[in-house]
């Protein structure tokens, strides 16, 4: 026996955005209403005032803070990495709303991915990914 929806499904775009081992799933409604991270609202979420900057960059970019909101989960790596993947997953699903976002949004850096990732630690390294160990004097 399946179970009947009893919310209406609303229209939004779905993008996914990354940074280190951060991962955003970001759903991009059109219209006004609140923004939501994990379930909470962003002031909560993103207490610094440069995590709430670094988010809100695409939207600021196209001048569509309000006329576009979110829903967003991101899970994984530090609230500074989750912004970030949380701003490439809106710059995303922004560009498939609308291909003449696309310039602008590649000319401020949000479409593309960092690459930057942690560097594996090696063994005999000391603790440290490209430390050596001293080697003896005599």
């Amino acid at each position: 026996m399946m179970k009947k929806r009893t919310k209406n499904k609303k229209d939004y775009t779905y993008a996914v955005g990354r940074r280190k081992t951060a991962s955003a799933r970001i759903r991009l409604f059109r219209g006004k209403g609140e923004n939501v991270i994990n379930g909470l609202s962003t002031d909560k979420y993103f207490s610094h005032p440069n995590d709430v900057e670094i988010w809100m960059k695409p939207l600021k970019v196209i001048d569509g803070a309000d006329s576009y909101y979110v829903t967003v989960k991101v899970k994984g790596g530090g609230k500074n990495g989750q912004a970030d993947a949380t701003a490439h997953g809106i710059a995303r699903a922004l560009v498939k709303v609308n291909e003449d976002f696309r310039i602008p949004l590649k000319k401020a850096g949000v479409l593309t991915r960092d690459p930057r990732e942690r560097e594996r630690r090696k063994v005999n390294t000391g603790g440290k990914a490209r430390r050596a160990k001293q080697s003896p004097k005599r």
